[in-house]
C-alpha cells in the first residue's frame, strides 16, 4: 500500500521538516491556516509576516520558489474572481490607472487573494516535504476514521491505474476514427465512461479478494514508525505559534 508511484507534489529529502511526523505538521498547516483567516485584512505587516515564516520553512525544507510558483497554479482561479469584485463592487469608488474601482471591492480582493496564497503555499510545502501515504496516516494517527483513510489510500494508490485505462480507452476510440466534436458524440463519451466505471468495479473486486487472502481484517498493517516526541510537537508548533502571535499583534494594534 506505500505510494511507490513518484508523486509530483513531493519532492524527498532528509530535512528537519521532512522528518518530522505528519500528524504534526497537519495540525501546524491547519493552525497556521486559522490564524491567517483571523487576521483583519487591514494588517498588511501581519501578512508579510506570514509570507516570511512560510519562506523559512520553504528554505529549512529546500523546497525552490520556482516549485512553488509553478503549482500555485491552482490559484487562478480565486484570483479571476478577486480581480472582478473591484470592477463589480459597490460603494465608495476610486480611481485605478483611469479604471474606476470599488474600495471595498479592492479591499475584499486583497482579502481573497491574500489569505488564499498563503495557504495555497502552506498546502504546497506540506505536500513537497510528507509523502501522500505518510500523509494520509498521519491524518489516521489524528483520530481520522481508519476506513475513510483506507479509501483515500486505495484511491491514490490506484488513480494511475484508472487513468492509464482512460488513455487506453481514447487511443483505442481515436484509432477507430472517432473525434469528440460536439454533442452527437456525448453517447459514445458516455458507454466509455460506463465501460470506466465497470472496469474500476470489477478491479476493486479483484484486490479485495486478493486482500481477503492475505489475511486482511479491516486495518492496515503500519510498518513504519509514526509517533512524535515532544520535540516534534514544539519543532511543528513554530509556525503556527508565530502566527498566532502576530494574528494577537494584529487585533491588539487596531
Amino acid at each position: 500500500m506505500s505510494a511507490g508511484h513518484h508523486h509530483r507534489l513531493y519532492r524527498p529529502g532528509d530535512t528537519s521538516i521532512h522528518l518530522l511526523p505528519p500528524q504534526c505538521k497537519l495540525v501546524a498547516v491547519a493552525a497556521f491556516a486559522v490564524a491567517v483567516v483571523a487576521t483583519p485584512r487591514e494588517r498588511l505587516w501581519a501578512f508579510a509576516v506570514y509570507a516570511l515564516l512560510l519562506a523559512v520553512v520553504a528554505v529549512v525544507a529546500r523546497v525552490p520558489a520556482g516549485f512553488i510558483l509553478r503549482r500555485m497554479v491552482v490559484e487562478v482561479p480565486f484570483v479571476l474572481f478577486a480581480v472582478a469584485i473591484p470592477i463589480i463592487g459597490t460603494g465608495e469608488r476610486t480611481e485605478v490607472l483611469g479604471m474606476s474601482l470599488s474600495v471595498p471591492g479592492m479591499w475584499a480582493a486583497w482579502n481573497i487573494l491574500a489569505k488564499a496564497s498563503l495557504g495555497v503555499v502552506a498546502s504546497i510545502l506540506l505536500a513537497a516535504t510528507t509523502e501522500p501515504r505518510a500523509m494520509l496516516l498521519g491524518a489516521e494517527r489524528l483520530r481520522l476514521p481508519p476506513l475513510l483513510v483506507q479509501i483515500a489510500a486505495f484511491m491514490l494508490r490506484y488513480m494511475d491505474v484508472i487513468l492509464d485505462q482512460m488513455r487506453r480507452m481514447r487511443i483505442a476510440r481515436e484509432s477507430r476514427g472517432f473525434v469528440a466534436r460536439d454533442l452527437r458524440q456525448a453517447p459514445v463519451l458516455a458507454r466509455s465512461a460506463g465501460a470506466l466505471f465497470i472496469r474500476s468495479y470489477e478491479q476493486g473486486e479483484r484486490v479485495h479478494l486478493a486482500m481477503l487472502s492475505r489475511g486482511y481484517t479491516g486495518e492496515m498493517p503500519i510498518i513504519r514508525d509514526l509517533s512524535a516526541s515532544a520535540r516534534d510537537w514544539g519543532l511543528a508548533a513554530m509556525l503556527p505559534c508565530l502566527a498566532a502571535v502576530t494574528a494577537v499583534l494584529s487585533w491588539s494594534l487596531a
